[in-house]
């Protein structure tokens, strides 16, 4: 990315300048430095969004797959009951067990978000 000016070798210096000229000079070289670093800290955020938008783009793929996987292991299970206790039961008794499961998981997440992030010192 190039900043808004663009960034000029420092012209020769005559020796009949100015004090006012130097300090103009001065201002603008601060001016072109300024706009530089902000163009290269907008470069390097740009990048860092744009790995880690495939980052996430990744993990999105790894989390359907696994969510896929399980809901595969499910009715294999269903379908392997089902040769014991009909397919009734098998369906009835997985369900349960998943939900139960999900249960759990939630009231142990419900209690982590209670808990302070950071300790808390005496008032």
């Amino acid at each position: 990315m190039q900043a808004s000016s663009p960034i000029r070798p420092p012209a020769p210096a005559d020796e009949g300048e100015t004090l006012t000229t130097l300090v103009g000079r001065l201002v603008d070289d601060s001016r072109n430095l300024v706009g530089a670093e902000i163009a290269l800290y907008k470069a390097r955020g740009l990048e860092r969004i744009s790995r880690y938008k495939s980052a996430a783009i990744f993990f999105v793929a790894a989390g359907v797959l696994a969510l896929a996987g399980l809901i595969a292991l499910l009715v294999g299970l269903i379908l392997s009951l089902a040769t014991l206790i009909g397919p009734l039961g098998a369906t009835a008794v997985v369900v349960v067990v998943v939900l139960v499961v999900a249960g759990i998981l939630a009231m142990i997440g419900k209690s982590r978000m209670k808990q302070p992030i950071l300790p808390e010192h005496g008032a």
